[in-house]
Parts: structure tokens; C-alpha cells; sequence
């Protein structure tokens, strides 16, 4: 990426770890010159996704759990108070229970599959929703797809 990102805010959801996309796209948006508010979801992921966010100079490091509309609400309070305007929103988040993801398709349950969409699909929608106000100047949400939106893969 060149530096064409100067003066511009940038949310990124979904870091976990060094081998996050999310992460790696942060990166990429550092280098770009954008500032940058990255998220994690939880405390037992905070240890390893503060210190490798904290590791950009200028990023800051938030907490937030996208399937509670609450968490959601205060970051972005936060990110107003902050930065006052936002550009650019990328939500790089996916999740499914563990036991789902280890049987047959049709032994998929009602729960696991509600709770895959919630974080994984409804999520963009609730965080896009609280960032508009904050791209008052326009801006770019990125999200991403799984590749088994366009191939068929085991389970």
C-alpha cells in the first residue's frame, strides 16, 4: 500500500493473533498512514492482540465483543471521542462453536448455527451501523468472505 491514508481513521475488528488477515491488514493500513483503533474480542485474547497492536506506533488497542450490541456501542463512543470522524471500518471477524465444526453438515444445530451468523455474518451490520455516524465525509467498509462461498469444502 502506498501512503495514501494520511489524516484518515481506521477501525479493524477481528484480531486474534500474529496470523490474523485482520492483522495483517492492519499492517498494511499502518503503513499506509492511517491512524488506527484495532479491536480484539475478548480478555483471553487481549495479552497477544495488545501487544502486537501497541507494536504499530500511533495504534490504540480496544476491546470489543461483536455480538454485544452494548460493547459495540461504547467503542464507538469511544472512537468519537477520539477521533471524532471515521474512514474506514474493516471487519475481519468469523466464528463458529468448536464442536460444530467438527461433524457432518446436517448434524450442524439451530444454536451453533445462529450463533456462527450472529458473530460472523450480523456483525458487519451492527458494527456498520454505529460507524455511519462517524463517516460523515464518506468512507470505506471492508469485510470479508469464506472460500467456502465459492467452493464446496468438507463439513
Amino acid at each position: 500500500m502506498s501512503s495514501t491514508l494520511e489524516g484518515r481513521v481506521a477501525v479493524v475488528f477481528g484480531v486474534a493473533n500474529k496470523r490474523s488477515i485482520a492483522w495483517s491488514i492492519a499492517q498494511g493500513l499502518h503503513n499506509a498512514g492511517a491512524k488506527l483503533a484495532v479491536t480484539y474480542q475478548n480478555e483471553r485474547l487481549e495479552e497477544e492482540a495488545r501487544d502486537l497492536i501497541l507494536s504499530l506506533p500511533g495504534a490504540e488497542a480496544f476491546m470489543c465483543d461483536v455480538s454485544n450490541d452494548n460493547e459495540i456501542e461504547a467503542l464507538f463512543g469511544k472512537l468519537k471521542e477520539r477521533y471524532d470522524k471515521l474512514h474506514v471500518l474493516v471487519h475481519s471477524v468469523a466464528f463458529a462453536p468448536a464442536d460444530e465444526l467438527k461433524g457432518a453438515f446436517l448434524d450442524t444445530t439451530r444454536e451453533g448455527f445462529r450463533v456462527a451468523h450472529d458473530v460472523s455474518v450480523y456483525s458487519l451490520i451492527a458494527v456498520s451501523r454505529a460507524a455511519a455516524p462517524l463517516m460523515e465525509d464518506g468512507g470505506s467498509i471492508v469485510t470479508m468472505t469464506y472460500y467456502g462461498a465459492e467452493k464446496v469444502v468438507p463439513h
